[in-house]
């Protein structure tokens, strides 16, 4: 009964075309953030910023920027672990190269840096598509990890080919390096993650968001009516870059401090990213968020269940937490094929509707 629109009345068109038209949802949201940005920081230490915040917020960015590309324009792409690579070394050169640079400003030129390449990457969406636009970006994937490798350039001419990040400061205070305080790095991705995740939910409700999803229904009758592929294809791989970029840097910058290219940003990554955005919700914003969480929540679960509860080896748990992510796609694409975010729609709905749920 708290969950009801009843006399909850729009009088200008702002209000009818909120984010959030209805005020449970506003407040709910507002309580959230408000949690996050003013009560966590208080309470985290190194093991739950470093095991579970960090990756959360991180690859929540990446799986945002991966559904804008896959669930808003339907176009398929198996590159995000590369695209992140991409991010992760042109902030490293930013770094090394300009020491007084910021690190906020940092992260955002390493995403620009990786929205060109993805346009560059993207430009075979304009002749191909589904199956071959993928096997498309998976040679984008293996030639970045290739091309990270070979070039010394990238990596300064390191002998372990390793980059590490340097120290640096926002308002006085350390955010990468290992003196950073725990709380100072989740805010400072979460900050990201929340403006970003706003600006996303914005642009997909807007003209961008709408050619977008006319391109990914049906792109012949979305040329007839005046949606121009070209710009619009390349926009949303421009974008969904920008999101991975951003995602690769932080994960650099902020999270491990120190990566190996083949290690890090592997072909796993780009499977773990897209697994988030299957099993979150294709074409959703709040199911890349929810994605992001249930696959990084899995394994530590699994984890303590099976090894510390069970005793079973930790071999045999990771082998169990594959079978079962490869089960849990398979059921979603059946079962519930918008993931996650489709299931919590539905049970708003029938929380609107109750006691006479549908």
């Amino acid at each position: 009964m708290l969950y009801r629109e009843a006399g909850q009345f729009k009088t200008t068109y702002d209000a009818d075309q909120a984010i959030f038209p209805i005020a449970q949802d506003r407040w709910a949201v507002i309580a959230f953030a408000a949690i996050a940005f003013l009560v966590v920081p208080f309470f985290v230490n190194d093991y739950w910023t470093n095991a579970v915040l960090l990756p959360l917020l991180i690859y929540g960015l990446a799986a945002l920027g991966l559904n804008i590309l896959v669930g808003y324009c339907g176009q398929i792409s198996l590159g995000t672990g590369g695209f992140m690579a991409v991010g992760a070394f042109a902030s490293y050169k930013l770094m090394t190269s300009f020491p007084e640079l910021n690190i906020a400003i940092v992260v955002l030129l390493s995403g620009g840096a990786t929205a060109l390449v993805g346009v560059m990457f993207g430009l075979p969406s304009l002749r191909i598509k589904g199956f071959y636009l993928a096997v498309a970006t998976l040679a984008a994937q293996f030639f970045l990890v290739w091309l990270f490798n070979k070039f010394g350039w990238f990596y300064n001419y390191s002998a372990t080919g390793q980059i590490s990040v340097p120290e640096r400061t926002i308002f006085g205070l350390v955010v990468t390096g290992p003196t950073a305080a725990p709380w100072v790095k989740y805010l400072f991705c979460l900050s990201f993650l929340a403006l970003f995740g706003l600006i996303a939910k914005n642009v997909v409700r807007g003209r961008i968001g709408r050619n977008w999803m006319a391109i990914r229904d049906m792109d012949i009758a979305a040329e007839l009516i005046g949606v121009r592929p070209l710009q619009t294809k390349l926009s949303a791989f421009a974008f969904s870059s920008f999101y991975v970029g951003m995602a690769g840097s932080l994960l650099f910058t902020v999270y491990l401090g120190a990566v190996e290219v083949t290690e890090v940003f592997g072909i796993n990554v780009s499977f773990l990213v897209l697994f988030m955005v299957i099993i979150g919700g294709l074409g959703s914003i709040l199911g890349s968020f929810l994605g992001a969480t249930f696959l990084v929540l899995m394994p530590i679960f699994l984890k303590n269940f099976m090894v510390d509860g069970l005793g079973l080896l930790p071999v045999l748990a990771k082998h169990v937490e594959i079978l079962l992510m490869g089960l849990l796609i398979m059921g979603f694409l059946i079962v519930e094929p918008h993931g996650l975010a489709r299931m919590w729609q539905i049970l708003k709905e029938k929380f609107r509707l109750w006691p006479f749920p549908y």
